[in-house]
């Protein structure tokens, strides 16, 4: 998931170095821990504001989804 929200960000002139937010959609919580140490690889250092949430289905049934608001060079 976060390999292809870098790809888009880069295909717009962006960058994950340029995430103000993002909202982290999980089917289970219980995941969180997983999740987070994955998302830490992403963003290192100076991490975007976030909001993690339970959703009970996603689309095409995946267990996380993300979506991000970046500036633009």
């Amino acid at each position: 998931m976060l390999e292809n929200l870098k790809a888009v960000l880069e295909a717009c002139g962006s960058s994950l170095a340029r995430v103000l937010k993002t909202t982290v959609y999980l089917k289970d919580m219980a995941e969180f821990p997983a999740m987070n140490e994955v998302y830490a690889r992403y963003f290192p250092e100076n991490p975007p504001a976030r909001a993690t949430v339970e959703i009970s289905r996603l689309p095409r049934d995946v267990r996380v989804e993300i979506d991000a608001i970046a500036s633009l060079d």
